[in-house]
């Protein structure tokens, strides 16, 4: 940026703009569930969250109190990016990235940064002790802020703003190793992480938001071109300011304000589109070097990467596995990111890697806060373009199902599904909290599937509908013989012997109901819809 430029665009903010704009902190997911059986067990699983919670503003203060260089709401805020404010107790195997523990997030190695040895040095308490008691998870993370605090000689509490350089510091990603060249995706990932942190303050978290209950994080708006410079401001997308009514266009000689987005753009080509996806606009581009050859487009997976946005960002692009996605989505925002060409194999589904499009989601899978309506929009956008511009992938044929926490192989012919849905694979995500029912609802506005007409034939008795595909299932209607019915999709369950023989296809009628196909009449002997 030419001295000129900035200049212009200082005096451009001051004199024409308004504060920086709120872009509205986002439902989650929970408040717009279609699965009413998921919606009701989601709400329990929360409440219990929303009772663990309470503990933690008093452990906040404690930490403010032993380290008065943490601005107010940074700790917060720290705790939201990483965990959504619940204590991580990481499974021993679920994915490829590194753990993050307690209610912090803390790694412990694993290919990243050993923050809770680091922290537990520096307080003198156990390892075990800071992955067991939130309160001391707290006070390792502010020890660790305060150390990269000194580090940039502050001679007073620095504002919000002036953290960010502690913060990318603080964020415990990988560096390059010894000798190395200096990696410009791994600058970004630390920038996404201290960007993440600012944002939450920026919006604050009010706690009335199924899924966040018992979060408090008061709204502080934050000057964003103080926070970062204008190239890094273009490459975040920065919610940078909202324009005044009488001018709806801020320009510099190299940059200017996009009034649809609020966000900072370049005037350089070349700038402009080393940040931009080649394959969907909305993405950004932040290249991993892990891929190979494909060889078909043939079906969207969907997966949680059990961390954080930033961290995973950082991970996809240096690992000792060679993991990687083609998307990744934002919780708070459903910002996106790119990084495989859609045209390569990225390393996500094992042996269906190359005839797959992969899609991580931000976040854990026992946590539904994770899962927000920004998320859910952006990611279901992405799998519209995947289905408009391949034509073996059907948003018609997406799975549609109950969630679930184990393994379940689908058929090929659902072309929109989970890892977990993959042979060959033992990964259980996006898990028990996904909202199948909501998101096949996103990828098919329209309509989608119209379903296949059915009538119940029981030869006189009503027909009990079930909460899931199986005699097992609770009991949550009754049909009576001769009803109509419209049969959105079918899977495999219970065998049962019925009026038209012995079968274990099921068909689904509704959100939670299922129906025995041995007393459904269709008008033919073989599957009418799209498997669930």
């Amino acid at each position: 940026m030419t001295l000129l430029s900035r200049t212009l665009l200082a005096a451009a903010l001051a004199a024409t703009c308004l504060p920086a704009a709120h872009a509205g902190k986002p439902a989650a997911a929970a408040d717009a569930l279609a699965d009413p059986a998921l919606a009701a067990r989601i709400r329990v699983e929360q409440d219990a969250l929303r009772n663990e919670r309470a503990q933690l503003p008093a452990y906040f203060r404690q930490a403010y109190a032993r380290y008065p260089a943490i601005p107010a709401g940074t700790l917060e805020s720290l705790a939201y990016v990483a965990s959504r404010w619940q204590h991580l107790r990481p499974s021993p195997a679920h994915g490829e990235m590194p753990r993050a523990y307690g209610v912090m997030g803390l790694y412990r190695g694993e290919g990243f940064a050993d923050q809770v040895g680091e922290a537990a040095r520096l307080l003198g308490v156990s390892e075990v002790r800071i992955l067991a008691e939130p309160s001391l998870n707290i006070l390792a993370a502010a020890a660790l802020l305060d150390r990269e605090i000194g580090r940039d000689g502050a001679l007073r509490k620095p504002d919000a703003e002036a953290l960010r350089p502690a913060l990318e510091r603080y964020a415990g990603f990988a560096k390059p190793a010894a000798g190395a060249a200096k990696s410009a995706a791994a600058d970004y990932a630390r920038a996404s992480f201290a960007y993440d942190v600012l944002l939450t303050q920026d919006r604050g978290v009010d706690g009335k938001t199924l899924g966040e209950q018992g979060i408090a994080i008061p709204a502080r708006e934050i000057a964003w071109e103080r926070a970062f410079d204008a190239p890094a401001l273009v490459r975040l997308r920065a919610p940078l300011l909202r324009l005044n009514a009488d001018a709806d266009r801020i320009e510099t000689a190299d940059y200017y304000v996009d009034s649809d987005t609020q966000t900072l753009r370049s005037k350089d080509p070349q700038a402009a589109a080393a940040a931009a996806s080649q394959d969907y606009a909305p993405a950004l581009w932040v290249a991993s070097p892990y891929h190979s050859a494909r060889t078909s487009y043939d079906s969207a997976t969907i997966h949680t990467v059990q961390g954080s946005y930033a961290g995973s960002i950082s991970w996809f692009q240096n690992n000792p596995d060679h993991v990687s996605i083609h998307y990744l989505v934002r919780s708070s925002d459903g910002q996106i990111t790119q990084m495989v060409r859609e045209n390569r194999a990225a390393h996500h589904v094992l042996s269906h890697n190359p005839t797959t499009l992969g899609i991580e989601h931000e976040g854990y899978v026992d946590n539904a806060a994770w899962y927000t309506t920004a998320m859910y929009n952006a990611s279901a956008g992405i799998v519209r373009h995947f289905c408009a511009k391949y034509p073996a992938i059907s948003c018609s044929s997406a799975f549609q199902g109950p969630a679930g926490s184990v393994v379940r192989v689908l058929p090929a012919s659902v072309k929109v599904k989970g890892h977990q849905h993959y042979s060959g694979n033992d990964h259980t995500d996006p898990g028990k909290n996904w909202d199948w029912a909501r998101y096949y609802k996103l990828l098919n506005p329209g309509g989608g599937n119209p379903g296949a007409p059915g009538t119940v034939d029981t030869s006189g008795s009503p027909l009990n509908v079930r909460s899931g595909p199986g005699t097992s299932y609770s009991v949550v209607g009754t049909l009576a013989d001769g009803a109509s019915v419209t049969i959105q999709c079918q899977t495999t369950g219970t065998s049962v012997t019925g009026t038209y023989g012995t079968s274990n296809i099921w068909n689904r009628i509704g959100t939670g109901r299922f129906i025995p196909d041995a007393y459904t009449y269709t008008g033919s002997d073989g599957r009418v819809a799209p498997d669930c």
